[in-house]
């Protein structure tokens, strides 16, 4: 057996800084050669950022990610790390003829070794995802090479991501091939509660692959994406070695016993079982062992609730989408319900109360306390607020333009949109729009009104969860979090019946079912894709089904002109569930 510490960079790259994840690259690279690593991993497409979209059909952004890769290596060795290997995540091109249906150029998703100030050797993922998220098979090729590399003694076999997550593949191969060591670059979307079952997918491939399996993931916010990272390290029988928190970046150092390998270098094709072959590269990096070193104590982090989880997501997206598009504050309308209250705490916890900018608008339907308990909100967290009446400007319009009914209340809706917007324009303020799922997916938002913003933080959050987050924030507090109040959302604005305050007296339940019956609802139709038929046969009442089933539908085109927000869910309006506007089929009950 040999030892091998292995180091695990879960950082948060950005899409298209090729510069700047370059000088990230070396940034940890430098700090896992001061721990001793023998071998440091970075995340899929670390050099490019993940997802980059349809970045990767211009032959520019392709020959600028080779040229990046190129120039690392002779970086890292100009620097003195060049006798560290680094495994990295690049956009690569295949050398292949063009065929129609196939990406303009043949991108791969590719994963290369940097030893020595020059690229060792080069592989690419082979199961490209398409699914969900994922539409890989518009930006990329299939890779059919598989790299096992000799590292003092250890040989070490690289896959990328979806490769795990499919049976077959690169994972058969390496367990015919054999390898001490498979490490896989990630870009893994975070989803509530997704942690275990990446624990117990690797414990699994470690098994079928015959050997110890390092899994790399990324931490970052990528317009509607989240990345949790969530490394682990696992041994040949699954157990559980080391893993990273969430949702934080960090070098996560791993010490391994691992079989010295006397297999001869070369190239050898394999079936890999998914009716494809795969042709194994062997080569040699280094033969001798290390000398015996004291391992260091291995870190597995302790996993988060569902709650703390979910929040800590929230906060993420929030503030890189503020910093990596260039906003230096954001600005939303604070009303005193719970929705804007979560949304403005969210905002303060990412990127820190001053530079969050709420405007309280009330109308001639608001009540004494939603004003109370707004501003409550803004003197617990120190938040920059001003109060704009909107009653006659509302009359205003009224004036010029006989509406009445939905349109009148709606138009209540629209001029706040339009004060939010003037003011973003005015300051450069990002408006974040402070919408949920449950009112998303039933319509119940106003276009150009409440819908109007640049991001939407809990646009992916159904309403009870957005009661159980405040309540969880309330009670919990945590270094990442830059508000530093205690129970920063106002009890009343947690415990009251939920309103619009568009008329007098008016009730969410006015319009909707109770939420706690909407949301189970929703979840069958939304997340499970169930039929009329099916959530009948789940308890649901008929009635109720029909109701809520027109309701979604008819919304469609409300949901594809609402922000971008992160997705916490299964399944998200946007880049999960796509339906077309223009759509004549109509669930029916039985």
């Amino acid at each position: 057996m040999a030892q091998l510490r292995i180091a695990l960079a879960q950082t948060n790259p950005t899409v298209g800084d090729l510069a700047g994840n370059a000088d990230r690259l070396i940034t940890w690279t430098r700090a896992a050669a001061e721990r001793g690593a023998h071998l440091v991993v970075f995340t899929e497409m670390f050099l490019t950022g993940y997802p980059v979209e349809d970045l990767v059909l211009r032959t520019s952004f392709v020959d600028a990610s080779i040229a990046a890769l190129d120039e690392v290596a002779v970086r890292l060795q100009r620097e003195g790390l060049g006798e560290l290997p680094v495994v990295v995540g690049y956009v690569d091109r295949a050398n292949r003829a063009p065929r129609v249906g196939q990406p303009k150029g043949a991108p791969l998703d590719a994963a290369a070794v940097l030893h020595q100030g020059r690229v060792v050797t080069r592989t690419a993922k082979h199961h490209l995802p398409n699914y969900g998220v994922f539409d890989e098979y518009r930006y990329f090729v299939r890779g059919d090479r598989l790299p096992i590399f000799r590292l003092h003694g250890v040989d070490v076999a690289i896959a990328v991501c979806e490769d795990l997550w499919q049976e077959g593949g690169p994972v058969s191969v390496v367990g015919q091939a054999g390898a001490g060591l498979l490490v896989v670059p990630n870009a893994s979307p975070y989803e509530k509660e997704k942690d275990d079952v990446r624990l117990e997918l690797c414990a699994r491939r470690a098994r079928e692959a015959g050997c110890a399996l390092v899994y790399v993931n990324q931490v970052s916010g990528q317009d509607e994406l989240v990345f949790d990272g969530d490394s682990l390290v696992v041994d040949a029988s699954g157990e559980l070695v080391a893993r990273a928190a969430q949702f934080r970046e960090e070098l996560l150092v791993a010490d391994l016993d691992l079989p010295v390998s006397t297999a001869e270098a070369g190239t050898f094709p394999y079936d890999a079982g998914d009716g494809s072959t795969i042709t194994v590269e062997r080569l040699m990096l280094s033969q001798d062992p290390v000398a015996p070193y004291p391992p260091e104590p291995a870190r597995v982090a302790e996993p988060l609730s569902t709650q703390a989880e979910v929040y800590a997501a929230l906060v993420l997206a929030v503030r890189d989408y503020v910093a990596k598009n260039g906003f230096r504050s954001v600005i939303l309308g604070l009303s005193g319900g719970i929705d804007s209250a979560l949304t403005a705490t969210i905002a303060a916890d990412a990127i820190g109360p001053s530079r969050v900018h709420v405007v309280l608008m009330p109308s001639r339907y608001s009540s004494a306390h939603s004003l109370a308990d707004a501003e409550e909100l803004v003197r617990r967290q120190g938040l920059t607020s001003q109060v704009v009446p909107i009653a006659d400007i509302v009359t205003a319009f009224e004036k010029e333009v006989g509406l009445s009914g939905l349109a009148a209340e709606n138009l209540q809706a629209r001029v706040r949109g339009m004060i939010l917007m003037g003011l973003s324009n005015e300051h450069g303020h990002l408006v974040l729009t402070t919408g949920n799922k449950s009112e998303l997916a039933t319509g119940y938002s106003t276009l150009y009104g409440d819908s109007a913003g640049g991001f939407a933080p809990i646009k992916d959050v159904p309403k009870i969860m957005v009661w159980e987050l405040s309540r969880w924030r309330n009670a919990h507090t945590d270094p990442m979090f830059l508000l530093e109040a205690e129970r920063p959302i106002p009890e009343n604005s947690i415990t009251k019946e939920p309103s619009a305050e568009l008329r007098p007296d008016q009730r969410d339940t006015d319009s909707l079912p109770p939420y706690e019956v909407l949301d189970r609802l929703l979840d069958d139709y939304v997340e499970k894709d169930m039929g009329s038929r099916e959530l009948i046969a789940a308890g649901h009442d008929p009635e109720l089904v029909t109701r809520v089933i027109g309701l979604v539908d008819r919304a469609e085109y409300k949901r594809r002109q609402y922000p971008p927000g992160p997705k916490i869910t299964p399944k998200n309006f946007g880049r999960d569930r796509r339906l077309p506007i223009t759509n004549r089929w109509r669930e029916t009950a039985p």
